[in-house]
């Protein structure tokens, strides 16, 4: 068991980031990824504005007026001090005329929900065009999350397993008291998950339609190509026609909203579409199989289900994480006989593949079969497991990394 209270979480790739930032900048990024609790905690300023859904403002938990406000921000400005506007883009026009009109004097950190809301502000019409940098915030960075949670979490396979999990950083004060954060997933998710996405939805002035809940659903289910997607959605009746390009606005949508992300196959021009957090993926994918959306969810079910889950969610952590440590892009082999987890890319030049293979022991049979795979290619050849210890024997021109090896080169800063 595993006891994660009063965890700090220092998000060091983000605050090394920041240092790169310029003197106007807009934080953007999903629902619940922390952008708040960041810009609060880990950069310098002098006054910290909320803007409410019904336009009340805040600064320091007192209600002021529009116009107080508005005077108080620009003539901060002008004094040259570090003001933060969290929900910029629910303020009136009139006031982006105002801060257009001032220039960029001052620091200004302006927070908003998503990219899709960054680009409507910073849009072509838009009178902030150009004078802001951008500061996009996604899930807690792999290395962040493992530099956190190594010392509280001893056992190499439960700590990557919990960490796959931990990105969410909502997950955190939901889970802290529990002693096993997967006993407590199945109801956690089938609460959060959905008031997650209708926030997010309901910020957009989107309606959360049928359309945007089967794509989560049929990707959450295996449906990975932009094909299957379309064919999924004409069965239910939701395009009038089984053709790709109809779902892609929706995939983009959802790809800037932060919920999915796109995976290059090596050497085609073709994508395979994913959750881009393992939660989301969790609960849809119980909601398809079980209906947890409509009625109680069993705990062996979700057990069962989760354990399955794993280690896909876990190969997705460590294709990110392994292209952080080495540099270069991420994309996956899928050919007509095999696939390869990992291929690792300099523009179109193949550098390494690597199999993630997460499980407790590894026959020599199927080392065998990723040897043989393998022979194909002549790059650096990599097999990830939880322990090396227990593979059957050492394979050829295969280097094995464990937790214990990535770990090493996260917490000396290598690059492989």
């Amino acid at each position: 068991m595993v006891s994660i209270t009063m965890i700090s979480i220092i998000r060091y790739s983000d605050i090394e980031r920041w240092k790169n930032t310029g003197r106007w900048v807009i934080v953007y990024g999903r629902r619940k990824v922390g952008k708040s609790y960041f810009v609060r905690n880990y950069t310098k300023w002098d006054k910290y504005y909320f803007v409410g859904r019904s336009r009340n403002i805040f600064v320091n938990n007192e209600r002021i007026s529009y116009e107080s406000f508005s005077r108080e921000v620009l003539q901060s400005l002008e004094h040259g001090e570090t003001i933060v506007v969290d929900e910029i883009q629910r303020l009136p026009e009139e006031f982006l005329d105002a801060l257009h009109n001032l220039g960029v004097k001052g620091q200004l950190v302006a927070v908003v929900s998503t990219l899709w809301l960054t680009k409507e502000i910073l849009g072509r019409s838009s009178p902030l065009l150009g004078l802001f940098s951008e500061f996009k915030m996604g899930l807690i960075d792999e290395r962040d999350i493992l530099k956190n949670l190594h010392e509280h979490i001893r056992h190499p396979k439960k700590l990557i397993e919990y960490a796959t999990f931990l990105r969410e950083p909502w997950l955190f004060p939901i889970l802290e008291k529990s002693e096993d954060i997967f006993e407590a997933l199945p109801n956690t998710v089938r609460l959060t998950v959905p008031s997650l996405i209708g926030e997010i939805f309901s910020e957009e002035e989107r309606t959360y339609s049928r359309t945007y809940d089967a794509i989560l659903k049929a990707i959450a289910d295996g449906k990975q190509i932009s094909t299957e997607i379309a064919s999924y959605l004409y069965s239910l009746k939701l395009i009038p026609a089984e053709d790709p390009s109809l779902v892609q606005p929706y995939l983009k949508i959802l790809e800037n909203i932060g919920l999915i992300e796109k995976e290059k196959i090596y050497g085609k021009n073709k994508y395979y579409y994913k959750h881009l957090s393992p939660v989301t993926d969790y609960y849809y994918y119980l909601d398809v199989k079980y209906g947890i959306s409509e009625r109680e969810i069993q705990p062996l079910q979700a057990r069962r289900v989760l354990e399955e889950k794993i280690p896909r969610y876990v190969e997705q952590f460590m294709t990110k994480l392994l292209s952080k440590i080495m540099g270069f892009w991420a994309e996956k082999i899928v050919e007509k006989d095999y696939e390869i987890d990992v291929a690792l890319t300099d523009f179109k030049k193949l550098k390494a593949i690597a199999e993630i293979k997460w499980k407790k022991e590894l026959a020599d049979k199927e080392l065998r079969r990723i040897e043989e795979k393998f022979e194909k290619y002549s790059c650096r050849k990599i097999l990830i497991v939880p322990d090396a210890s227990t593979l059957p024997r050492q394979p050829k021109e295969l280097e094995v990394w464990d937790v214990d090896t990535i770990l090493g080169y996260i917490l000396n800063n290598k690059i492989s």
